[in-house]
């Protein structure tokens, strides 16, 4: 009567045999069972063929040494885990792995010396266990790969925007991280707050995901920059991110068409951030258009510009009597009567030209903050004048 070490070595060289007809059975029953197997390239089919001959190879190693029982480790799959993690997802490696057992298994009875079936089918079982641990190795091993990766790319991209380098490699690094093509884009600064970067950078990810917005973002020393697209309320869509920063002003810069515009965007944030402190009472979040005269005071060159052709130029285009009656009324600490006198005019015909200066600035002189920026445009428009 055989011993139980000579039925062992006698399994063994019956799997070693036959790991290469387990392997044709495994895949032919993944060919008959697995329509995302049948879909594959020839040539990625040709290498799960070998990640099946492998696993089965390793079973019979693991199998070999009852004595010395080893965790299988991911190296069972050879060169491929690059490939299978890129290739078919983690589900459809549990598949192939079930697959490729049910296969062995069903073999159990001509693959075992006779009377040794019922060891090889609890190490069948036990070795299922240790594959399925390997498995999840190597899915765990290339997310925290990706992920890294993924950090590093999307730090490149808000690099490349604070520094005005959009050029059309950065739509394909983009790409790769899933940005779609929103109709709209816009940068978010504000300060980050005391916590792990990453941390910092995942919580941003996640209320993206609950606002439903196309989400890019990185801290970038102090700042936390934040590019959004997918609103066309920029501010509302800013306030579903609010939690996210640190104490401190939250300025979103203007929208663009797309993220090789978004340079103009963040350049016009950055700016607004820096000046904010000039504006304490700034609501928060605060458009960088708001901020145009701290900006502009601050040596914003594009600020100054922006009041000057949106604010002073239309003025000037609206007929004299406007810009004077507008210069008059700011002088005279916004009061109507003292315009009034100032100009030799009826207090009504102040209040219909201020009421066109509405019209054509869509800014209102007895507010106070508007009044500011349009004082400041005015110096502004001056000035271009005489330097002109």
């Amino acid at each position: 009567m055989s011993s139980k070490p000579d039925l062992r070595a006698a399994t063994v060289r019956r799997l070693e045999k036959s790991a290469g007809a387990l392997a044709g059975a495994a895949l032919a029953r993944m060919d008959e069972a697995l329509p995302w197997y049948r879909n594959m390239p020839a040539d990625n089919r040709s290498w799960i063929g070998l990640v099946a001959q492998a696993g089965i190879s390793a079973f019979t190693e693991w199998f070999r040494h009852p004595e010395t029982p080893q965790k299988v480790s991911a190296d069972v799959f050879g060169t491929a885990p690059r490939e299978l993690t890129r290739t078919i997802t983690l589900p459809h490696t549990v598949e192939l792995i079930r697959t490729t057992i049910e296969v062995v298994e069903s073999e159990i009875a001509t693959l075992a010396a006779p009377g040794y079936e019922q060891e090889l089918r609890e190490s069948l079982l036990l070795y299922s266990r240790e594959i399925a641990f390997a498995t999840a190795q190597v899915y765990a091993h290339a997310a925290e790969t990706r992920g890294a990766w993924d950090a590093r790319l999307e730090a490149l991209v808000v690099h490349s925007l604070l520094r005005g380098e959009a050029d059309e490699g950065i739509l394909s690094r983009a790409s790769a991280l899933g940005w779609g093509s929103p109709d709209s884009v816009m940068v978010v600064v504000g300060n980050a707050p005391d916590a792990d970067t990453q941390a910092v950078v995942d919580g941003i990810h996640r209320a993206g995901r609950h606002a439903r917005l196309n989400v890019l973002t990185g801290v970038q020393g102090e700042r936390l920059v934040v590019i959004l697209g997918g609103t066309d309320d920029p501010i509302r869509a800013t306030r579903s991110l609010i939690g996210q920063f640190g104490p401190g002003p939250v300025v979103v810069g203007p929208e663009v068409p797309d993220l090789l515009a978004a340079v103009r965007s963040a350049q016009a944030a950055m700016s607004g951030h820096r000046a904010c402190v000039a504006w304490p009472d700034a609501p928060r979040p605060v458009s960088a258009d708001d901020l145009l005269p701290e900006r502009a005071l601050a040596g914003d060159e594009e600020a100054r510009e922006q009041l000057v052709e949106e604010i002073y130029i239309p003025l000037h285009a609206a007929g004299s009597a406007l810009l004077e009656t507008l210069s008059v009324y700011l002088e005279q600490a916004a009061s109507l009567e003292g315009a009034a006198r100032m100009l030799f005019v009826h207090p009504n015909t102040v209040r219909y030209r201020l009421r066109r200066v509405v019209d054509v600035t869509g800014l209102v002189p007895t507010e106070t903050r508007s009044a500011f920026t349009l004082q400041v445009s005015l110096i502004l428009g001056r000035l271009a004048a005489i330097e002109i």
